[in-house]
Protein backbone atom coordinates (compact mmCIF):
# COMPACT_ATOMS: atom_id res chain seq x y z
CA UNK A 1 0.00 0.00 0.00
CA UNK A 2 1.76 3.24 -0.92
CA UNK A 3 1.86 6.63 1.50
CA UNK A 4 -0.17 9.54 0.04
CA UNK A 5 1.80 12.20 -1.73
CA UNK A 6 1.02 14.69 0.66
CA UNK A 7 2.64 13.00 3.73
CA UNK A 8 5.61 15.16 4.70
CA UNK A 9 8.39 12.94 4.67
CA UNK A 10 7.07 11.29 1.22
CA UNK A 11 7.93 15.43 0.03
CA UNK A 12 11.21 15.84 1.46
CA UNK A 13 12.22 12.51 -0.37
CA UNK A 14 10.78 13.78 -3.40
CA UNK A 15 12.85 16.69 -3.18
CA UNK A 16 15.81 14.94 -2.29
CA UNK A 17 15.64 12.58 -5.29
CA UNK A 18 15.11 15.83 -7.54
CA UNK A 19 17.74 17.88 -5.84
CA UNK A 20 21.23 16.49 -6.03
CA UNK A 21 23.51 17.51 -3.17
CA UNK A 22 26.61 18.94 -4.78
CA UNK A 23 25.41 20.45 -8.65
CA UNK A 24 27.34 19.01 -11.12
CA UNK A 25 28.29 15.92 -9.25
CA UNK A 26 27.44 12.41 -9.42
CA UNK A 27 27.86 11.34 -5.56
CA UNK A 28 25.80 13.52 -2.55
CA UNK A 29 28.25 15.20 -0.59
CA UNK A 30 29.10 13.16 2.50
CA UNK A 31 30.08 14.81 5.82
CA UNK A 32 32.86 13.35 7.05
CA UNK A 33 33.79 12.67 10.71
CA UNK A 34 36.77 12.33 12.09
CA UNK A 35 38.04 10.82 15.47
CA UNK A 36 38.29 12.99 18.60
CA UNK A 37 42.34 13.02 18.50
CA UNK A 38 43.12 13.95 15.10
CA UNK A 39 44.69 18.11 14.36
CA UNK A 40 42.92 20.59 12.81
CA UNK A 41 41.40 24.00 13.85
CA UNK A 42 38.24 22.83 13.26
CA UNK A 43 37.18 23.99 17.29
CA UNK A 44 36.15 21.75 20.32
CA UNK A 45 32.63 22.04 19.50
CA UNK A 46 33.61 19.69 15.85
CA UNK A 47 34.98 16.91 18.06
CA UNK A 48 31.63 16.26 20.35
CA UNK A 49 29.73 13.07 20.12
CA UNK A 50 26.35 14.78 18.92
CA UNK A 51 28.30 16.80 16.26
CA UNK A 52 30.39 13.27 14.97
CA UNK A 53 26.10 11.18 15.51
CA UNK A 54 24.65 13.92 13.40
CA UNK A 55 27.70 13.51 10.50
CA UNK A 56 27.08 9.99 10.64
CA UNK A 57 23.11 10.55 10.14
CA UNK A 58 23.63 12.50 7.26
CA UNK A 59 25.90 10.28 5.89
CA UNK A 60 23.80 7.82 5.47
CA UNK A 61 20.78 9.77 4.87
CA UNK A 62 23.09 10.85 1.49
CA UNK A 63 23.83 7.57 0.96
CA UNK A 64 20.18 5.81 1.15
CA UNK A 65 18.93 8.17 -1.44
CA UNK A 66 21.53 7.85 -3.57
CA UNK A 67 20.53 3.94 -3.27
CA UNK A 68 17.73 4.29 -3.66
CA UNK A 69 17.41 6.76 -7.02
CA UNK A 70 19.79 4.55 -8.88
CA UNK A 71 18.37 1.28 -8.09
CA UNK A 72 14.71 2.83 -9.31
CA UNK A 73 16.80 4.14 -12.29
CA UNK A 74 18.62 1.40 -13.26
CA UNK A 75 15.41 -1.40 -12.39
CA UNK A 76 12.88 0.88 -14.77
CA UNK A 77 16.03 0.63 -17.49
CA UNK A 78 16.48 -3.22 -16.84
CA UNK A 79 12.42 -3.65 -17.28
CA UNK A 80 12.10 -7.11 -15.60
CA UNK A 81 11.85 -8.54 -12.12
CA UNK A 82 14.95 -7.97 -9.83
CA UNK A 83 16.37 -10.93 -8.25
CA UNK A 84 18.83 -11.52 -5.21
CA UNK A 85 21.87 -11.66 -7.71
CA UNK A 86 21.13 -7.91 -8.89
CA UNK A 87 23.88 -5.59 -7.76
CA UNK A 88 22.37 -2.43 -7.01
CA UNK A 89 19.65 -4.19 -5.25
CA UNK A 90 22.61 -6.16 -2.67
CA UNK A 91 23.63 -2.55 -2.24
CA UNK A 92 20.55 -0.39 -1.11
CA UNK A 93 20.16 -3.81 1.24
CA UNK A 94 23.45 -3.05 3.00
CA UNK A 95 23.13 0.43 3.59
CA UNK A 96 19.53 -0.07 5.04
CA UNK A 97 21.52 -2.49 6.91
CA UNK A 98 23.88 0.56 7.76
CA UNK A 99 20.89 3.08 8.36
CA UNK A 100 19.32 0.49 11.11
CA UNK A 101 22.07 -0.51 13.10
CA UNK A 102 22.99 3.43 13.58
CA UNK A 103 22.96 4.27 17.41
CA UNK A 104 21.97 1.01 18.35
CA UNK A 105 22.80 -0.09 21.92
CA UNK A 106 24.77 -3.27 23.01
CA UNK A 107 23.08 -5.93 24.98
CA UNK A 108 26.10 -7.59 27.20
CA UNK A 109 25.99 -11.53 26.41
CA UNK A 110 28.94 -13.87 27.64
CA UNK A 111 30.51 -13.34 25.02
CA UNK A 112 30.94 -9.61 24.93
CA UNK A 113 28.36 -6.91 23.35
CA UNK A 114 26.35 -7.11 20.44
CA UNK A 115 24.40 -5.39 18.04
CA UNK A 116 21.42 -6.11 16.30
CA UNK A 117 18.52 -4.67 14.64
CA UNK A 118 16.13 -7.64 14.53
CA UNK A 119 14.74 -6.72 17.89
CA UNK A 120 13.32 -3.25 16.38
CA UNK A 121 12.22 -4.98 13.24
CA UNK A 122 10.17 -7.46 15.53
CA UNK A 123 7.62 -4.71 16.72
CA UNK A 124 6.41 -4.19 13.56
CA UNK A 125 4.05 -6.73 14.14
CA UNK A 126 2.73 -5.06 17.21
CA UNK A 127 2.45 -1.68 15.14
CA UNK A 128 1.30 -3.51 12.01
CA UNK A 129 -1.23 -6.73 12.31
CA UNK A 130 -0.10 -7.56 8.95
CA UNK A 131 3.46 -7.60 8.94
CA UNK A 132 3.11 -10.88 11.71
CA UNK A 133 3.10 -13.14 8.75
CA UNK A 134 6.25 -11.72 7.55
CA UNK A 135 8.19 -12.37 11.59
CA UNK A 136 6.52 -15.88 11.24
CA UNK A 137 8.13 -16.64 8.02
CA UNK A 138 11.59 -15.07 8.84
CA UNK A 139 11.61 -17.45 11.81
CA UNK A 140 10.39 -20.27 10.08
CA UNK A 141 13.85 -20.54 8.04
CA UNK A 142 16.09 -23.31 8.31
CA UNK A 143 19.20 -21.91 6.95
CA UNK A 144 19.19 -18.66 9.69
CA UNK A 145 20.80 -19.13 12.92
CA UNK A 146 21.77 -15.18 14.13
CA UNK A 147 19.34 -12.24 14.48
CA UNK A 148 21.61 -10.46 11.61
CA UNK A 149 20.61 -12.88 8.78
CA UNK A 150 16.46 -12.47 10.54
CA UNK A 151 16.69 -9.23 9.53
CA UNK A 152 18.55 -9.30 6.47
CA UNK A 153 15.76 -12.03 5.52
CA UNK A 154 13.17 -9.51 7.16
CA UNK A 155 13.75 -6.35 4.57
CA UNK A 156 13.56 -9.08 1.74
CA UNK A 157 10.55 -10.21 2.40
CA UNK A 158 9.07 -6.60 3.13
CA UNK A 159 10.65 -4.81 -0.22
CA UNK A 160 9.06 -7.79 -1.96
CA UNK A 161 5.20 -7.03 -0.52
CA UNK A 162 6.03 -3.32 -1.07
CA UNK A 163 5.31 -2.60 2.27
CA UNK A 164 8.76 -1.89 3.80
CA UNK A 165 8.06 2.09 3.57
CA UNK A 166 4.70 1.57 5.43
CA UNK A 167 6.21 -0.61 8.26
CA UNK A 168 9.20 1.53 8.56
CA UNK A 169 6.96 4.56 9.18
CA UNK A 170 4.84 2.64 11.23
CA UNK A 171 8.41 1.69 13.60
CA UNK A 172 9.57 5.64 13.37
CA UNK A 173 6.03 6.85 14.72
CA UNK A 174 6.77 4.78 17.98
CA UNK A 175 9.86 6.50 19.09
CA UNK A 176 9.12 5.67 22.77
CA UNK A 177 9.46 1.92 21.76
CA UNK A 178 12.61 2.61 19.78
CA UNK A 179 14.09 4.05 22.97
CA UNK A 180 14.43 0.68 24.48
CA UNK A 181 16.68 -0.18 21.75
CA UNK A 182 18.51 3.32 19.98
CA UNK A 183 20.39 6.56 21.28
CA UNK A 184 18.74 9.24 21.80
CA UNK A 185 20.78 10.92 18.54
CA UNK A 186 20.28 7.52 16.50
CA UNK A 187 19.47 7.89 12.63
CA UNK A 188 16.12 6.23 13.53
CA UNK A 189 15.45 8.58 16.55
CA UNK A 190 16.16 11.74 14.18
CA UNK A 191 14.26 13.54 11.39
CA UNK A 192 16.79 11.61 8.95
CA UNK A 193 14.90 8.57 9.51
CA UNK A 194 11.40 9.63 8.55
CA UNK A 195 13.19 11.33 5.54
CA UNK A 196 14.65 7.82 4.76
CA UNK A 197 11.22 6.26 5.18
CA UNK A 198 9.44 8.54 2.78
CA UNK A 199 11.88 8.13 0.19
CA UNK A 200 11.46 4.68 0.44
CA UNK A 201 7.66 4.86 -1.15
CA UNK A 202 9.41 4.68 -4.59
CA UNK A 203 10.54 1.50 -4.06
CA UNK A 204 6.95 0.63 -4.68
CA UNK A 205 7.49 0.61 -8.27
CA UNK A 206 10.14 -2.15 -8.37
CA UNK A 207 9.24 -5.81 -8.37
CA UNK A 208 11.44 -8.18 -6.43
CA UNK A 209 11.47 -11.71 -6.46
CA UNK A 210 13.64 -13.47 -3.96
CA UNK A 211 14.50 -17.09 -3.15
CA UNK A 212 15.67 -17.28 1.04
CA UNK A 213 16.18 -20.79 1.37
CA UNK A 214 19.33 -20.83 -0.58
CA UNK A 215 20.76 -17.97 0.32
CA UNK A 216 23.42 -17.44 3.52
CA UNK A 217 22.27 -14.25 5.12
CA UNK A 218 24.24 -14.90 8.14
CA UNK A 219 28.17 -14.69 6.80
CA UNK A 220 27.41 -11.86 4.38
CA UNK A 221 29.64 -8.84 4.57
CA UNK A 222 27.80 -5.79 4.86
CA UNK A 223 30.32 -3.18 2.91
CA UNK A 224 29.24 -0.03 1.12
CA UNK A 225 30.45 -0.49 -2.30
CA UNK A 226 30.94 2.97 -3.76
CA UNK A 227 32.37 1.98 -7.33
CA UNK A 228 29.17 1.67 -8.65
CA UNK A 229 28.25 5.54 -7.97
CA UNK A 230 31.50 6.88 -9.33
CA UNK A 231 30.61 7.00 -12.96
CA UNK A 232 32.22 10.01 -14.81
CA UNK A 233 29.55 11.67 -16.73
CA UNK A 234 29.60 12.72 -20.73
CA UNK A 235 30.32 16.12 -20.16
CA UNK A 236 33.78 17.59 -20.83
CA UNK A 237 33.58 20.66 -19.26
CA UNK A 238 36.19 21.83 -16.49
CA UNK A 239 33.76 22.81 -13.57
CA UNK A 240 31.87 19.34 -13.66
CA UNK A 241 35.45 17.71 -13.63
CA UNK A 242 36.34 19.34 -10.83
CA UNK A 243 33.15 18.50 -8.77
CA UNK A 244 33.57 14.76 -9.81
CA UNK A 245 37.43 15.20 -8.25
CA UNK A 246 35.68 16.73 -5.00
CA UNK A 247 33.06 14.11 -4.43
CA UNK A 248 36.03 11.61 -5.51
CA UNK A 249 38.69 13.11 -2.42
CA UNK A 250 35.85 13.33 -0.40
CA UNK A 251 34.58 9.46 -0.57
CA UNK A 252 38.43 8.60 -0.43
CA UNK A 253 38.73 10.10 3.05
CA UNK A 254 35.62 8.67 4.12
CA UNK A 255 37.10 5.03 3.01
CA UNK A 256 40.22 5.83 4.74
CA UNK A 257 37.99 6.74 8.25
CA UNK A 258 36.36 3.43 7.64
CA UNK A 259 39.39 1.30 7.63
CA UNK A 260 40.77 3.29 10.61
CA UNK A 261 37.39 2.45 12.35
CA UNK A 262 37.65 -0.98 11.15
CA UNK A 263 41.75 -1.18 12.29
CA UNK A 264 40.77 0.00 15.79
CA UNK A 265 37.47 -3.03 15.99
CA UNK A 266 40.39 -5.30 14.72
CA UNK A 267 42.60 -4.27 17.63
CA UNK A 268 39.84 -4.59 20.08
CA UNK A 269 39.43 -8.34 19.42
CA UNK A 270 42.90 -9.08 19.10
CA UNK A 271 42.86 -7.92 22.44
CA UNK A 272 39.78 -9.83 23.97
CA UNK A 273 41.19 -12.69 21.56
CA UNK A 274 44.44 -12.15 23.91
CA UNK A 275 42.96 -12.04 27.09
CA UNK A 276 40.80 -15.27 26.36
CA UNK A 277 44.12 -17.10 25.77
CA UNK A 278 45.92 -16.06 29.25
CA UNK A 279 42.16 -17.22 30.80
CA UNK A 280 42.29 -20.55 28.91
CA UNK A 281 46.18 -20.81 30.43
CA UNK A 282 45.57 -19.99 33.63
CA UNK A 283 42.02 -23.20 33.37
CA UNK A 284 44.51 -25.46 31.80
CA UNK A 285 47.17 -24.82 35.01
CA UNK A 286 43.81 -24.99 37.68
CA UNK A 287 42.79 -28.19 36.02
CA UNK A 288 46.48 -29.83 36.50
CA UNK A 289 46.59 -28.82 39.66
CA UNK A 290 42.53 -30.13 40.08
CA UNK A 291 44.25 -33.33 38.60
CA UNK A 292 47.18 -33.82 40.72
CA UNK A 293 44.90 -33.50 43.50
CA UNK A 294 42.27 -36.33 42.56
CA UNK A 295 45.05 -38.17 42.15
CA UNK A 296 46.88 -37.50 45.33
CA UNK A 297 43.14 -38.41 47.24
CA UNK A 298 42.78 -41.72 45.26
CA UNK A 299 46.48 -43.21 46.65
CA UNK A 300 45.37 -41.81 50.29
CA UNK A 301 41.57 -43.51 49.33
CA UNK A 302 43.51 -46.62 48.60
CA UNK A 303 45.83 -46.59 51.62
CA UNK A 304 42.49 -46.16 54.11
CA UNK A 305 41.50 -48.91 52.66
CA UNK A 306 44.14 -51.12 53.01
CA UNK A 307 44.59 -49.93 56.72
CA UNK A 308 40.95 -50.47 57.45
CA UNK A 309 41.23 -54.53 55.67
CA UNK A 310 43.87 -54.74 58.68
CA UNK A 311 42.14 -53.27 61.18
CA UNK A 312 39.75 -55.49 60.73
CA UNK A 313 41.80 -58.44 59.98
CA UNK A 314 43.44 -57.68 63.19
CA UNK A 315 39.93 -57.75 65.13
CA UNK A 316 39.53 -60.78 64.38
CA UNK A 317 42.10 -62.54 65.57
CA UNK A 318 43.15 -60.17 68.51
CA UNK A 319 41.76 -60.64 72.03
CA UNK A 320 38.00 -58.86 73.07
CA UNK A 321 39.76 -55.64 74.74
CA UNK A 322 41.42 -54.37 71.96
CA UNK A 323 38.15 -54.94 69.82
CA UNK A 324 36.49 -51.40 71.41
CA UNK A 325 39.54 -49.01 70.54
CA UNK A 326 40.01 -50.51 67.27
CA UNK A 327 36.14 -50.10 66.51
CA UNK A 328 36.56 -46.51 67.61
CA UNK A 329 39.78 -46.18 65.54
CA UNK A 330 37.52 -47.74 62.93
CA UNK A 331 34.63 -45.50 62.78
CA UNK A 332 37.03 -42.82 62.78
CA UNK A 333 38.48 -43.84 59.39
CA UNK A 334 35.34 -44.67 58.31
CA UNK A 335 34.46 -41.01 59.09
CA UNK A 336 37.58 -39.76 57.45
CA UNK A 337 37.03 -41.73 54.12
CA UNK A 338 33.48 -40.32 53.78
CA UNK A 339 34.60 -36.80 54.45
CA UNK A 340 37.78 -37.82 51.63
CA UNK A 341 34.36 -39.33 49.01
CA UNK A 342 32.50 -35.83 49.61
CA UNK A 343 35.59 -34.04 48.86
CA UNK A 344 36.21 -36.30 45.78
CA UNK A 345 32.69 -35.40 44.44
CA UNK A 346 32.94 -31.66 45.47
CA UNK A 347 36.68 -32.19 42.84
CA UNK A 348 34.63 -34.01 40.25
CA UNK A 349 32.00 -31.37 40.35
CA UNK A 350 34.58 -28.56 39.87
CA UNK A 351 36.46 -31.00 36.92
CA UNK A 352 33.25 -30.70 35.15
CA UNK A 353 32.37 -27.22 35.53
CA UNK A 354 35.83 -25.99 34.49
CA UNK A 355 35.81 -28.76 31.12
CA UNK A 356 32.34 -26.96 30.22
CA UNK A 357 33.64 -23.42 30.75
CA UNK A 358 36.84 -24.49 28.59
CA UNK A 359 34.22 -25.61 26.08
CA UNK A 360 32.63 -22.37 26.33
CA UNK A 361 35.55 -20.55 25.67
CA UNK A 362 36.98 -22.45 22.65
CA UNK A 363 33.30 -22.07 21.12
CA UNK A 364 34.06 -18.14 21.73
CA UNK A 365 37.64 -18.07 20.15
CA UNK A 366 36.34 -20.09 16.96
CA UNK A 367 33.79 -17.24 16.54
CA UNK A 368 36.23 -14.73 17.09
CA UNK A 369 38.48 -15.82 14.64
CA UNK A 370 35.29 -16.00 12.54
CA UNK A 371 34.71 -12.38 12.70
CA UNK A 372 38.68 -11.41 12.52
CA UNK A 373 38.38 -12.87 9.22
CA UNK A 374 35.17 -10.70 8.38
CA UNK A 375 36.50 -8.01 8.82
CA UNK A 376 39.74 -8.90 7.07
CA UNK A 377 38.10 -9.50 4.25
CA UNK A 378 36.01 -6.26 4.91
CA UNK A 379 39.25 -4.14 4.87
CA UNK A 380 40.20 -5.78 1.36
CA UNK A 381 37.38 -5.00 -0.05
CA UNK A 382 37.82 -1.49 1.16
CA UNK A 383 41.73 -1.16 0.04
CA UNK A 384 40.42 -2.58 -3.46
CA UNK A 385 37.27 0.36 -3.59
CA UNK A 386 40.64 2.85 -2.74
CA UNK A 387 42.89 1.55 -5.74
CA UNK A 388 39.97 2.33 -7.97
CA UNK A 389 38.85 5.55 -6.76
CA UNK A 390 42.86 6.34 -7.45
CA UNK A 391 42.72 5.20 -10.72
CA UNK A 392 39.49 6.87 -11.94
CA UNK A 393 40.92 10.28 -10.43
CA UNK A 394 43.85 9.59 -12.84
CA UNK A 395 42.06 8.99 -15.55
CA UNK A 396 39.61 12.19 -15.13
CA UNK A 397 42.63 13.87 -14.90
CA UNK A 398 44.00 13.13 -18.03
CA UNK A 399 40.92 13.63 -19.77
CA UNK A 400 40.79 17.19 -18.29
CA UNK A 401 43.85 17.74 -19.45
CA UNK A 402 43.22 16.35 -23.58
CA UNK A 403 40.41 18.32 -23.46
CA UNK A 404 41.63 21.67 -22.54
CA UNK A 405 45.15 20.41 -24.90
CA UNK A 406 42.04 20.19 -27.92
CA UNK A 407 40.40 23.61 -26.89
CA UNK A 408 43.68 24.90 -27.55
CA UNK A 409 44.30 23.75 -30.91
CA UNK A 410 40.42 24.44 -31.88
CA UNK A 411 41.27 28.10 -31.43
CA UNK A 412 44.26 28.44 -33.15
CA UNK A 413 42.94 26.61 -36.44
CA UNK A 414 40.15 28.98 -35.90
CA UNK A 415 42.52 32.03 -35.88
CA UNK A 416 44.17 30.42 -39.12
CA UNK A 417 40.63 30.50 -40.71
CA UNK A 418 40.23 33.28 -40.32
CA UNK A 419 43.35 35.12 -41.58
CA UNK A 420 42.64 33.01 -44.71
CA UNK A 421 39.13 34.29 -44.56
CA UNK A 422 40.59 37.65 -44.58
CA UNK A 423 43.06 37.16 -47.59
CA UNK A 424 40.54 35.80 -49.68
CA UNK A 425 37.98 38.52 -49.00
CA UNK A 426 41.27 41.10 -50.05
CA UNK A 427 41.74 38.69 -53.25
CA UNK A 428 38.24 39.04 -54.07
CA UNK A 429 38.45 42.89 -54.09
CA UNK A 430 41.17 42.80 -55.90
CA UNK A 431 39.86 40.63 -58.53
CA UNK A 432 36.89 42.85 -58.68
CA UNK A 433 38.71 46.18 -58.85
CA UNK A 434 40.70 44.33 -61.97
CA UNK A 435 37.25 43.02 -63.60
CA UNK A 436 36.11 47.09 -63.35
CA UNK A 437 39.28 47.91 -65.05
CA UNK A 438 39.51 45.30 -67.61
CA UNK A 439 36.05 46.41 -68.79
CA UNK A 440 37.33 50.10 -68.89
CA UNK A 441 40.04 49.23 -70.97
CA UNK A 442 37.86 47.28 -73.36
CA UNK A 443 35.59 49.98 -73.65
CA UNK A 444 38.47 52.56 -74.17
CA UNK A 445 39.47 49.89 -76.62
CA UNK A 446 36.71 49.66 -78.77
CA UNK A 447 36.31 53.47 -78.85
CA UNK A 448 39.77 53.84 -80.37
CA UNK A 449 39.02 51.08 -82.69
CA UNK A 450 35.95 53.14 -83.92
CA UNK A 451 38.19 56.77 -84.03
CA UNK A 452 41.29 54.84 -85.73
CA UNK A 453 38.46 53.16 -88.49
CA UNK A 454 36.79 56.58 -89.07
CA UNK A 455 40.10 58.54 -89.40
CA UNK A 456 42.47 56.59 -91.95
CA UNK A 457 45.49 58.79 -90.76
CA UNK A 458 45.35 57.32 -87.48
CA UNK A 459 45.63 53.55 -88.14
CA UNK A 460 49.91 53.62 -87.95
CA UNK A 461 48.54 54.76 -84.10
CA UNK A 462 46.87 50.90 -83.60
CA UNK A 463 49.77 48.99 -82.77
CA UNK A 464 50.73 51.65 -80.65
CA UNK A 465 47.72 51.91 -78.69
CA UNK A 466 47.17 48.10 -78.37
CA UNK A 467 50.55 47.93 -77.09
CA UNK A 468 50.18 50.77 -74.21
CA UNK A 469 47.03 48.81 -73.75
CA UNK A 470 48.92 45.25 -73.19
CA UNK A 471 51.17 47.17 -71.03
CA UNK A 472 49.14 48.02 -68.52
CA UNK A 473 47.44 45.03 -68.82
CA UNK A 474 50.28 42.98 -67.88
CA UNK A 475 51.08 45.46 -64.82
CA UNK A 476 47.73 45.30 -63.14
CA UNK A 477 48.80 40.95 -63.66
CA UNK A 478 51.68 41.81 -61.61
CA UNK A 479 50.02 43.89 -59.00
CA UNK A 480 47.68 40.82 -58.77
CA UNK A 481 50.03 38.17 -58.87
CA UNK A 482 51.83 38.95 -55.71
CA UNK A 483 49.28 38.72 -53.18
CA UNK A 484 48.22 35.04 -54.39
CA UNK A 485 51.96 33.91 -54.89
CA UNK A 486 52.28 35.09 -51.13
CA UNK A 487 49.47 32.68 -49.95
CA UNK A 488 49.95 30.00 -52.15
CA UNK A 489 53.16 28.36 -53.41
CA UNK A 490 53.58 27.93 -56.89
CA UNK A 491 52.82 24.74 -58.46
CA UNK A 492 54.27 22.99 -61.71
CA UNK A 493 51.40 22.62 -64.43
CA UNK A 494 52.33 19.50 -66.51
CA UNK A 495 49.69 20.79 -69.48
CA UNK A 496 51.90 23.95 -70.91
CA UNK A 497 53.84 21.60 -73.32
CA UNK A 498 50.43 20.27 -74.28
CA UNK A 499 49.19 23.90 -75.11
CA UNK A 500 52.39 24.25 -76.94
CA UNK A 501 51.09 21.19 -79.03
CA UNK A 502 48.03 22.33 -79.64
CA UNK A 503 48.70 25.90 -81.03
CA UNK A 504 51.21 24.46 -82.91
CA UNK A 505 48.81 21.58 -84.26
CA UNK A 506 46.36 24.42 -84.98
CA UNK A 507 46.18 27.29 -87.41
CA UNK A 508 46.81 30.43 -86.17
CA UNK A 509 43.45 32.46 -86.24
CA UNK A 510 41.64 34.12 -83.19
CA UNK A 511 38.62 32.45 -82.20
CA UNK A 512 37.03 35.36 -80.95
CA UNK A 513 38.23 38.22 -83.30
CA UNK A 514 39.35 35.76 -86.08
CA UNK A 515 42.17 37.75 -87.11
CA UNK A 516 45.08 36.24 -88.41
CA UNK A 517 48.92 37.24 -88.87
CA UNK A 518 51.97 37.51 -86.57
CA UNK A 519 50.34 38.50 -83.42
CA UNK A 520 51.21 35.92 -80.94
CA UNK A 521 48.13 33.37 -80.35
CA UNK A 522 47.36 31.75 -76.61
CA UNK A 523 45.39 28.83 -75.29
CA UNK A 524 42.70 29.73 -72.94
CA UNK A 525 43.12 27.47 -69.63
CA UNK A 526 39.63 26.81 -69.03
CA UNK A 527 37.84 25.93 -72.44
CA UNK A 528 41.41 24.95 -74.51
CA UNK A 529 40.48 27.39 -77.45
CA UNK A 530 43.34 29.58 -79.32
CA UNK A 531 43.10 33.66 -78.93
CA UNK A 532 44.92 36.41 -79.67
CA UNK A 533 46.64 38.53 -76.80
CA UNK A 534 44.13 41.14 -77.19
CA UNK A 535 41.22 38.47 -76.38
CA UNK A 536 42.99 36.71 -73.53
CA UNK A 537 44.43 39.37 -71.69
CA UNK A 538 42.86 38.07 -68.25
CA UNK A 539 44.12 35.47 -65.62
CA UNK A 540 41.98 33.93 -62.94
CA UNK A 541 42.44 30.62 -60.20
CA UNK A 542 40.73 28.13 -61.67
CA UNK A 543 39.97 25.09 -59.84
CA UNK A 544 42.62 22.99 -60.81
CA UNK A 545 45.33 25.68 -60.24
CA UNK A 546 45.78 27.72 -57.56
CA UNK A 547 48.10 30.03 -59.47
CA UNK A 548 46.48 32.46 -61.89
CA UNK A 549 46.18 31.13 -65.25
CA UNK A 550 45.34 32.79 -68.82
CA UNK A 551 41.82 32.46 -69.82
CA UNK A 552 40.00 34.07 -72.47
CA UNK A 553 37.36 36.94 -72.07
CA UNK A 554 34.05 34.84 -72.59
CA UNK A 555 35.92 32.42 -69.97
CA UNK A 556 36.21 35.19 -68.03
CA UNK A 557 32.80 37.30 -67.90
CA UNK A 558 31.35 33.25 -67.14
CA UNK A 559 34.07 32.71 -64.38
CA UNK A 560 33.53 35.91 -62.74
CA UNK A 561 29.82 35.57 -62.63
CA UNK A 562 30.15 32.55 -61.08
CA UNK A 563 32.60 33.77 -58.07
CA UNK A 564 30.32 36.60 -57.33
CA UNK A 565 27.44 34.26 -56.68
CA UNK A 566 29.11 31.71 -54.79
CA UNK A 567 32.13 33.62 -53.31
CA UNK A 568 33.50 30.51 -50.65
Amino acid sequence: MEAPASSAPAAAAAALLEDPAVPGSPLPFLLLSYPSGGGGGGGSGKHHPNYLMANERMNLMNMAKLSIKGLIESALNLGRTLDSDYAPLQQFFVVMEHCLKHGLKAKKTFLGQNKSFWGPLELVEKLVPEAAEITASVKDLPGLKTPVGRGRAWLRLALMQKKLSEYMKALINKKELLSEFYEPNALMMEEEGAIIAGLLVGLNVIDANFCMKGEDLDSQVGVIDFSMYLKDGNSSKGTEGDGQITAILDQKNYVEELNRHLNATVNNLQAKVDALEKSNTKLTEELAVANNRIITLQEEMERVKEESSYILESNRKGPKQDRTAEGQALSEARKHLKEETQLRLDVEKELEMQISMRQEMELAMKMLEKDVCEKQDALVSLRQQLDDLRALKHELAFKLQSSDLGVKQKSELNSRLEEKTNQMAATIKQLEQRNQLELELKQEKERRLQNDRSIPGRGSQKPESKMDGKHNMQEENVKLKKPLEESHRLQPHPTDEQDQLLLSGKPQVCQLCQEDGSLTKNVCKNCRGTFCDACSTNELPLPSSIKPERVCNPCHKHLMKQYSTSPS
